[in-house]
């Protein structure tokens, strides 16, 4: 076989401006450069994925040094109640992903501000909407079969974090406002600094003052609202010339509709969130509640860590994927897909392989208890695989938010996981009396058949067609609001760059 016949059904209409592929150096070549466009996206956005995520993680691990119940506790309201929270927000706030990348890419830059303050509203109202969960966090979490002492200690500290509820309604379109227009370096700098001042606060407050929980909700809600802060200012200063054009009555318009695109965004997502965070519900109705929960939500909180590495991917992804369909160029969108998946796949191995050498002592900065860290070691195959898929799954749903098939992966997402990972850990896990391992691997299996269907439908798209949908979204969003402003000479001396 010739050097490059290997790369021709993988490079089938690849954008124009791609030379011809003749050899696999050749292919390499443009993979470098659209490994440059991604990663100059991916890089920040990664970080500011590890920064915000590692804001609850760091507060779990002060905590974790006080008692096991109280660690219980707070993972459990950060993986069910403010979990399912965030979920929510960030599902419904990913909406402008597919709308704000879509009209940057077809250079109506005035939507995205109007974008931004319609998702302000409707996750606003989302967030007052989602107060009861907090308010009835203890009953909620019993009716799940979660251990009562837990229940109770968790209903406690979820009534203290209703501020965070309102900082992410705040947050995420903030967030998606800016990526689509690749400022990710202001939301590194910003979701760094708060990380700082939070692990500050955690030490003063937790540590050194013995607030215990009161103490760890005053640092992640303070942490989270400058987080709002430092990114709403940059936007108003002028830094946006051109997709902010200050407050506007066309954010109250054709809210129906566009709250629509975004209920179907957060099923989709949350759909996918809520999976893992149901493990630890699970976890509490297995022998030895304490111990499972401490396990499931040390391995969670790491696997969250790894998949904000992707989840930066999923940004950079779902960014070129809408620039360019918005752009009209279906070829250019396909190229990319296919040099993030190889990218991934080689991160998730390295992923993997580090954590299996380190499978005796990950755990260790978590827990002083010697029978948790032995459970989490007990996962570590698991987890490893666990932690492999997860460098796929969510670069395949950047690839679906891009390009709008949040309806489509949704109904995906309920059959693989809830109709068949689910039900197959709970069985596996309680009546098969498998413990945590028969619960995760039962999981597992939902999402290897989900990755499976999703890089089906990738490969099967008519990326011409997706380009055409685009050109119709970006009209039939645009149009009933103000006319089209042309952007100033500054935006446009800016256009591109990472940071204004």
């Amino acid at each position: 076989m010739a050097g490059g016949d290997f790369l021709k059904p993988l490079l089938e209409n690849v954008e124009e401006d791609i030379e011809e592929i003749k050899s696999g150096s050749q292919f390499f070549k443009e993979s470098r450069k659209e490994n440059m466009k991604l990663w100059i996206i991916a890089l920040p956005a990664i970080f500011t994925s590890l920064t915000q995520y590692s804001l609850g993680a760091v507060t779990q691990i002060f905590v974790g040094h006080l008692t096991t119940l109280e660690l219980d506790a707070v993972s459990t309201e950060n993986m069910v109640i403010a979990g399912l929270a965030y979920g929510i927000m960030w599902g419904m706030g990913s909406a402008l992903e597919t709308l704000c990348g879509q009209a940057y890419g077809a250079k109506q830059m005035h939507m995205l501000g109007i974008y931004m303050q319609r998702s302000w509203v409707i996750l606003t109202l989302m967030a007052f909407a989602l107060l009861p969960i907090y308010f009835f966090a203890t009953p909620i979490l019993t009716f799940f079969g979660q251990e009562q002492e837990i229940a109770e200690l968790a209903g406690k500290f979820s009534l203290y974090m209703i501020p965070q509820l309102f900082a992410y309604a705040i947050n995420f379109p903030m967030q998606k406002f800016l990526q689509a227009q690749s400022k990710v370096m202001v939301m590194a700098w910003v979701s760094g600094v708060a990380l700082v001042f939070h692990i500050f606060l955690c030490w003063l407050l937790i540590l050194q003052f013995n607030l215990g929980l009161v103490g760890a909700a005053i640092a992640l809600n303070l942490s989270w609202w400058i987080v709002d802060l430092g990114q709403f200012l940059y936007i108003i200063m002028g830094y946006c010339s051109g997709t902010w054009t200050g407050f506007s009555w066309g954010a109250f318009r054709d809210l129906g509709a566009f709250a629509l695109l975004s209920i179907a965004s957060a099923i989709m997502l949350c759909l996918e969130f809520w999976y893992y965070t149901l493990l630890v519900v699970l976890a509490g109705n297995l022998k030895n509640p304490e111990i499972a929960v401490a396990s499931i939500s040390i391995c969670t909180s790491l696997g969250g860590w790894e998949f904000t590495i992707f989840l930066g991917l999923n940004a950079a992804i779902s960014v070129r994927i809408s620039n360019e369909l918005g752009a009209g160029r279906p070829r250019a969108a396909k190229f990319s897909i296919l040099v993030v998946v190889l990218t991934s796949v080689l991160i998730g191995v390295a992923i993997q392989t580090t954590l299996l050498i380190l499978r005796n002592v990950y755990a260790l900065p978590f827990t002083n208890s010697p029978e948790v860290a032995r459970a989490v070691s007990d996962l570590a195959v698991l987890f490893s695989f666990t932690l492999l898929l997860n460098s796929v799954q969510p670069v395949l749903s950047g690839v679906a938010i891009g390009a709008g098939w949040q309806w489509l992966i949704a109904y995906v997402n309920i059959g693989c996981y809830y109709l068949v990972g689910l039900p197959l850990g709970f069985f596996l896990g309680t009546k098969m009396d498998l413990g945590v391992q028969g619960t995760w691997g039962g999981m597992i299996f939902g999402v290897v058949l989900q990755t499976m269907v999703l890089a089906g439908i990738t490969i099967g798209t008519n990326w011409q067609k997706e380009a055409k949908a685009a050109e119709s979204r970006i009209k039939k969003w645009g149009g009933s609001v103000e006319p089209r402003v042309e952007p100033t000479e500054d935006f446009k001396s800016c256009k591109g760059a990472v940071l204004a």
